[in-house]
């Protein structure tokens, strides 16, 4: 078993091979004048089982290409299983024809990924749990619930909680966190008039005197969740804490969600943070590095991952 790092979150992979009491993997991802990217790993894998850690976050492409080319790599290497470990999966929101002329852009990145020479995937929180039909090979979906369930059991205790799901889209996510920390579900009816930009609409429960928990899979401009936690906070609740995957913190998100009535964003660290994410009063992080080594382990040891979540 190999362990393999590129650039965009060389810490969770480092924190991971910890985790395993293995090495990395000695490679080097670097551009040539043109910005072309190279790779080259320095120890042999013929023959071994080999896994690249690597999130398709900012700036996508670029982290996209360099996963490509590794592969691509490992493949003519004789590597004999080859399996992407992409804790954020990139493009996964483009998952359907919005309009008519429109890509389907998570259906290609998974055929790029095939082509270049993966055998397996192994991702966290899919923004769409069909986009594993778009592969033609194993993905193993790692979810964040049993992380978030944990921290919100020992951080809200003896609090009277409710956990919210900001939309309708994520209402079984939410549902799944409410189940194991047994509260209520609340819903907010939200709007969005246009691509990037969200109206709260209504809240769908009763959340007067509850601590609630906003659980997402996705923090982009925070737009939706800053608007969600001021509504609740309109409808009586007593708080407003935020519980999210993958933090992409585009553009002002960071000062957005500072500014925001968000007691605490709790977010993984599927993507590397900013140094705006660390210095930030109100965000948090949870490592998700004993989760993907433990499902990489089970993986290499031909054992179940589906029984993590159980």
């Amino acid at each position: 078993m190999k362990i393999i790092a590129c650039n965009s979150n060389r810490p969770l992979a480092e924190a991971v091979a910890s985790v395993l009491g293995i090495p990395l993997t000695q490679a080097s991802v670097r551009r040539f004048a043109d910005m072309e990217i190279f790779c080259e790993i320095h120890d042999n894998v013929r023959g071994q089982d080999v896994f690249v850690v690597q999130s398709t976050s900012y700036p996508a492409n670029d982290n996209l290409m360099e996963l490509l080319i590794m592969l691509d790599a490992l493949k003519r290497g004789s590597a004999r299983r080859i399996t992407a470990v992409i804790p954020y999966f990139g493009y996964a929101r483009q998952d359907r024809k919005s309009g008519p002329r429109t890509p389907i852009s998570a259906k290609l990145v998974a055929n790029l990924i095939t082509a270049a020479g993966a055998n397996r995937v192994l991702t966290m929180d899919l923004h769409a749990a069909q986009i594993q039909g778009f592969f033609d090979i194993p993905v193993d979906n790692l979810f964040a619930a049993p992380l978030f369930s944990r921290d919100i059991q020992e951080r809200f205790a003896g609090r009277e909680m409710m956990v919210v799901s900001p939309d309708v889209g994520g209402v079984v996510r939410a549902r799944a966190i409410a189940a194991r920390i047994h509260t209520d579900l609340a819903i907010i009816d939200k709007r969005r008039p246009r691509a990037g930009v969200s109206e709260v609409m209504n809240v769908i429960g009763e959340v007067e005197g509850r601590h609630c928990i906003l659980v997402d899979d996705i923090v982009d401009s925070g737009g939706t969740l800053c608007n969600a936690a001021e509504a609740l906070l309109k409808h009586g609740a007593k708080s407003a804490s935020v519980y999210v995957t993958h933090g992409v913190f585009s553009g002002g998100a960071v000062a957005r969600v500072g500014a925001a009535p968000i007691e605490t964003m709790v977010v993984t660290d599927s993507i590397l943070a900013t140094e705006a994410v660390r210095v930030s009063r109100n965000i948090k992080q949870l490592t998700i590095a004993p989760l993907i080594a433990e499902a990489m382990k089970r993986i290499s040891e031909e054992s179940s991952v589906s029984s993590l979540f159980c």
